[in-house]
């Protein structure tokens, strides 16, 4: 099954199609803005890697040079590193969004307690 890569002429994002068909020519929309007009790019090849191989990419120091934990759109950057490293194991939509906010410019604090709970949770029910 062929996977071809695309970039959207507006927003300059890329969106992978896979087809079921190489005879098929696949319904093109960009994933980010929905715009129509996408520019067929280069696939890149890759080769397996494992996971340990993958988690020791992530933790060199050169990937994490520039980054500013206090700066959203440093997080974001690093997100999307770690997101490409690990597929499909990181990616889906909620990973997606939240990145897209933390680009936009988003409030890394947003009320939740440290260690990922938020204060509107209730577990007086467990």
């Amino acid at each position: 099954m062929p996977i071809y890569e695309y970039e959207c002429v507006k927003c300059h994002r890329h969106t992978t199609v896979l087809t079921l068909r190489v005879s098929e020519k696949p319904k093109l929309q960009c994933r980010h803005c929905g715009n129509r007009k996408l520019t067929r790019l280069m696939s890149r090849f890759t080769s397996p890697k494992s996971e340990e191989a993958r988690l020791d990419a992530m933790a060199s120091p050169s990937n994490l040079g520039d980054f500013d934990e206090n700066d959203p759109k440093s997080v974001a950057r690093v997100m999307r590193r770690m997101g490409r490293e690990m597929g499909d194991e990181l990616g889906g939509p909620e990973f997606e969004e939240a990145v897209d906010e933390l680009e936009a410019g988003a409030d890394i604090d947003d009320g939740a307690e440290p260690g990922g709970r938020d204060d509107d949770f209730d577990d007086s029910g467990l």
